[in-house]
């Protein structure tokens, strides 16, 4: 039985990266996006904003996941 699909994926990855993002501003006070993108440039704000989506639809997968 598969669990996951595409976008599944594709969240887990992007909330990964943000994840990772988010403990290197902690560790290190480095932020990459900012870094690769500018801060608070507009690809810098879409990467938030995907990372911040990615979020919220792996919150739904895990409120469906445990319905079952």
């Amino acid at each position: 039985m598969k669990i996951l699909n595409g976008l599944d994926v594709v969240a887990l990855i992007i909330l990964i990266i943000g994840g990772i993002n988010w403990g290197l501003v902690g560790i290190a006070g480095f932020d990459l996006v900012a870094f690769l993108f500018g801060p608070m440039s507009v690809l810098s704000r879409i990467v938030y904003i995907l990372v911040g989506l990615s979020a919220l639809y792996t919150l739904y997968l895990l409120f469906k996941f445990l319905k079952r």
